[in-house]
């Protein structure tokens, strides 16, 4: 899902393109996901969409790859959280 990057915070646009990597995985499996809002702390708030939003593996797909690669790339963000997760069980 690419946002036209003048409509939005440059951070944002970052964090977005860092999800970017992982969107053709999430996609396989009929998902998505988006960038609801990064708070002036530096914390990420996410949506997972899709097939993603129900799936019980989501909790390993948010840590083990969205956090990361957000983490990875936009060094300012100091948490990722998602507002649909699927807790583990």
């Amino acid at each position: 899902m690419q946002l036209a990057v003048d409509n939005i915070n440059p951070l944002i646009a970052r964090v977005d393109k860092a999800l970017d990597s992982m969107r053709p995985y999430l996609a396989t499996d009929g998902g998505n996901v988006r960038v609801l809002d990064i708070s002036d702390e530096g914390v990420v708030r996410l949506e997972l969409m899709g097939s993603c939003g129900v799936c019980p593996m989501s909790a390993m797909t948010f840590k083990g790859g969205l956090e990361e690669a957000i983490l990875k790339a936009v060094p300012e963000v100091t948490r990722v959280e998602a507002v649909n997760l699927t807790p583990l069980p």
